[in-house]
């Protein structure tokens, strides 16, 4: 490509980057976006990296790189990223909700409009799936390879039923110190791990586990972490306890399921996995001023716009993006890092050189499937990249507009 060529896009990219820095209003909390895309993009690039389908013959099963590798566990502290996800969206739906009331909206109406955002991309993965699923299994293909691409699809859905409830819960959860879901979560895991309990009792922490960064996010917006002594308590107190139940507990120091082990921390959700989550929270929020000075720059901050305005999209169809690679892969044979076992650094190696393809497979599923997240391009909708959010206070945040 030639110096003009190059400049020309760059120049294209600067314009495009300052119409969305323009539609953008001045008052908007760019930080708060900035870990949304961050925490939705870990979830990705994590799911990418330790979750590999092994070609055996005629069928796929998934393994992991860190059975086989425990040395990586590391990356699973890197991008597990969801107790972030629950932090902002905590912040950003009790905000919501008290601005829906200062305004006089009614509950339902504002749970609707929320839910809606959630689901109306779901029917479009639904859909397309359960074709899939019917034309695998007439072609002839094995059962068990169906049950793991399907499962392996639809496995970011689980996510969104806990991120409704909690999100239904937001009246109630406004207040709610995350001390007592953290207590509920302690409770479980000694109950089932200490003196025997029955494993069910496990899926209770479905919901408390989460409700701790969500309710976490409503302390945010009363104004209740806006020192930074806050997010350095939750990093230290965090990451020691952390540390604790991992060596002396008996908890996994992976922070995502590996096959084959005994106990997870993340299938149910067990208290290690909250501990480490409330660290997290706390280096995001140790983190918002330098995000905040980040994102005044025109390209950073679109880049960060794009992904937001995409969330649900990207999230739910990363894995069709993982599987469609791997699929197409197969007409060529058993591609390294891709279709081998991932048992050796040969497999990291080449594991990275396809994320660049699963990225380009993720943009083409975007492209298709992105008018669903949006509403269907219904006319007069305004894009949540135009919408204010400001950094709440103990005398602002009630009034703080709608995101």
């Amino acid at each position: 490509m030639t110096d003009i060529g190059v400049r020309a896009i760059r120049q294209g990219v600067r314009r495009g980057a300052g119409r969305i820095g323009a539609a953008t209003p001045p008052g908007r909390d760019r930080a708060v976006d900035a870990l949304r895309a961050a925490a939705v993009l870990g979830v990705v690039l994590g799911h990418w990296l330790v979750t590999a389908l092994v070609s055996d013959g005629r069928a796929l099963r998934t393994a992991s790189p860190l059975q086989h590798m425990p040395w990586l566990t590391p990356v699973s502290w890197m991008f597990q990223t969801l107790a972030v996800f629950f932090l902002v969206g905590g912040h950003v739906a009790t905000r919501s909700h008290a601005s829906a009331r200062d305004r006089g909206i009614p509950y339902q109406q504002w749970l609707t409009a929320r839910l809606s955002r959630l689901f109306k991309p779901v029917a479009a993965v639904l859909t397309l799936w359960t074709v899939a699923a019917v034309a695998l299994l007439l072609s002839g293909t094995e059962f068990g390879t169906v049950r793991t691409l399907v499962k392996l699809a639809l496995s970011p859905l689980w996510f969104l039923v806990v991120f409704a409830g909690l999100t239904a819960a937001t009246p109630l959860l406004a207040r709610l110190n995350p001390l007592w879901p953290l207590a509920v979560v302690l409770h479980v895991d000694l109950l089932r791990f200490g003196l025997g309990g029955p494993s069910w009792l496990g899926w209770v922490n479905v919901a408390a586990a989460w409700m701790v960064p969500y309710t976490l996010g409503g302390a945010w917006t009363r104004g209740e972490l806006e020192r930074r002594r806050a997010g350095w308590v939750l990093l230290g107190a965090g990451a020691a306890v952390t540390a604790a139940l991992v060596a002396w507990a008996g908890y996994p120091a992976a922070m995502v399921g590996v096959p084959g082990e005994s106990r997870s921390n993340l299938d149910p959700p067990t208290l290690a996995v909250v501990t480490f989550g409330l660290a997290q929270c706390g280096l995001a929020l140790l983190l918002r001023e330098r995000l905040r000075h980040a994102m005044r720059g025109p390209v950073a901050w679109a880049a960060v716009a794009c992904v937001n305005l995409s969330a649900m999209t990207v999230f739910l169809w990363h894995q069709t993006a993982l599987m469609a690679t791997t699929a197409t892969g197969l007409f060529v044979g058993r591609l390294p890092g891709l279709h081998t076992r991932p048992d050796d650094l040969g497999w990291v190696g080449a594991r990275l050189l396809w994320l660049p393809v699963f990225a380009l497979a993720l943009a083409v599923c975007r492209s298709a499937f992105r008018s669903f997240e949006a509403g269907g391009g219904g006319r007069g909708r305004r894009s949540r990249v135009v919408r204010a959010h400001r950094p709440a206070d103990r005398g602002t945040a009630a009034k703080a507009r709608h995101v």
